[in-house]
């Protein structure tokens, strides 16, 4: 079982440093599903298995969308940034700053009691724990879904608008 666990945080872990340090702008949003994939089954791993549907459904599915939309109606990638001084002198700030957080969190687990602290199974299930959620804010969510979606039509309309005529938009 510890074998499988490595095993995911070392691909949840290449797979988000392959969409920070890719050059496609697309690739690192594919990237970046992947890792949220693999956030999910660590959520499986340690019994959470609403959080990890959750995480499925919300980051995998909604989010990467939403994100792929944007992606995609930009039409930018990070091609155009170059090797700039100004860009080398960011990604150098931006490895020294997650060196900073990775020892912290490193810090932090390891001085953490938590590990022996004994805690109780939650005498809740994921079918009581959903329907809980899903009883009285059922109506709630279908509203936000259609607002969602609404949003995100109007936006595809305002993008997609403002290109008709652009050279950049011929095959």
């Amino acid at each position: 079982m510890n074998a499988i666990l490595i095993l995911t945080a070392l691909g949840t872990i290449g797979t988000a440093i392959a969409a920070m340090a890719g050059r496609n702008l697309l690739h690192s949003v594919l990237l970046l599903a992947l890792t949220w994939t693999g956030v999910a089954v660590f959520y499986l791993w340690a019994g959470a298995e609403f959080a990890a549907f959750a995480q499925v459904l919300v980051y995998v599915g909604a989010i990467s969308m939403v994100v792929l939309f944007a992606v995609l109606l930009t039409r930018r990638s990070r091609d155009d940034a170059g090797s700039s001084p100004a860009a080398q002198g960011r990604a150098l700030s931006a490895i020294i700053a997650a060196a900073a957080v990775a020892g912290v969190l490193l810090g932090a687990i390891l001085c953490s009691p938590l590990a022996t602290l004994p805690r109780p199974a939650p005498a809740v299930s994921v079918r009581q724990l959903g329907e809980e959620l899903m009883g009285s804010y059922a109506p709630a969510l279908l509203v936000v879904g259609v607002l969602l979606t609404v949003a995100l039509i109007g936006a595809v309309v305002l993008a997609a608008g403002d290109r008709t005529g652009q050279p950049e938009d011929n095959p």
